[in-house]
């Protein structure tokens, strides 16, 4: 470890890296700037409730959602208000962007427990239209040739027009979904409630495969890789399953929970557990090369970059490890 910060309360949001700083938010309220290299606080913006979404930069301003119901937009630089979008309940996961079709303008895209995916513009936060979906949106939309997907606690996996936030798929997913989607090569992956991790195709708008679980939900988003997609699951255990057929590689079991969203770093996967434990194990074949005992839960996903590795956790501190 090279650092570490402490905030004022659990830190479940993921942390965004980029140009010697990293924005994180916690369940203090506060969205955080520090420096990349030695942990210092550059600026925080304190909302009007707990932050567990992860920020999204785009073009030098923050965007980040929080349970105070309120999408807002920070410089990057100040920690200044931008301007702030209200939706009618709170948001959990974290925004997304995407060029406007139009005249390649900016579009921030964010799903509230309102039960709606918001599309507002980058540089005012005026709303261009809204998606209603059935239940709750936990997770965070994923971005792909126009389409906007997301899972929500309706079962269903949503396929969006970014253009005018028209449905152009509705893939039943059997149970409800609280992780974010997947995207890669006109496919989306996910876990469910009952235990059953999915990939679909968002074309056709149908299920391709499903790998069956120990019965415990998926709440952690997956990382895929080049052949294989990579996922925790509450059954405390971290899956490498084969990106085209759903077949198990391996699992690497934990002592608690895996709620954590896993990162593929070139060979290697790390991630973090209810154990207190920070994982790093081998891509290809699940072993264990390196862990930290952080001691309380880690349920916020790890972030690599400028050569630092970071994570929040439930005691309230901001980790940093270098590369070696």
């Amino acid at each position: 470890m090279i650092w570490r910060y402490k905030a004022g309360d659990s830190v479940k949001s993921s942390a965004a890296i980029i140009g010697g700083r990293l924005f994180i938010g916690s369940d203090d309220g506060n969205v955080y700037a520090l420096n990349v290299t030695n942990g210092t606080k550059i600026w925080s913006y304190h909302t009007g409730g707990p932050v567990e979404a992860s920020p999204c930069l785009v073009h030098g301003t923050v965007y980040v959602g929080s349970s105070d119901t309120f999408l807002y937009a920070l410089d990057a630089e100040t920690g200044k208000l931008k301007w702030k979008y209200k939706t009618d309940d709170r948001i959990l996961g974290s925004a997304n962007w995407a060029q406007s079709p139009a005249d390649n303008g900016i579009r921030i895209l964010v799903g509230s427990y309102d039960r709606r995916l918001h599309c507002v513009d980058a540089q005012n936060g005026r709303l261009i239209w809204t998606y209603q979906s059935g239940s709750f949106i936990n997770g965070a939309p994923a971005v792909s040739g126009g389409r906007a997907v997301f899972g929500g606690c309706d079962a269903k996996i949503h396929v969006v027009s970014v253009a005018d936030g028209k449905q152009l798929a509705e893939i039943d997913a059997g149970s409800y979904i609280a992780a974010s989607v997947a995207l890669s090569g006109g496919r989306a992956y996910v876990g469910n409630y009952d235990a059953k991790f999915l990939c679909a195709d968002i074309l056709k708008g149908d299920i391709v495969w499903q790998y069956e679980g120990k019965d415990l939900p998926f709440f952690s988003s997956p990382a895929v890789g080049d052949t294989q997609v990579i996922v925790g699951s509450r059954d405390k255990r971290l899956y490498c399953v084969d990106r085209d057929t759903g077949r198990m590689r391996w699992a690497f079991q934990t002592g608690d929970e895996v709620n954590s969203s896993p990162i593929i770093c070139g060979d290697k996967v790390v991630f973090g557990s209810d154990d207190g434990w920070l994982y790093m194990v081998g891509l290809a074949d699940g072993k264990q090369l390196w862990s930290y005992p952080i001691g309380q839960p880690i349920s916020g996903s790890p972030a690599f970059g400028e050569s630092v590795l970071v994570i929040g956790a439930d005691d309230g501190w901001v980790y940093a490890f270098g590369a070696e």
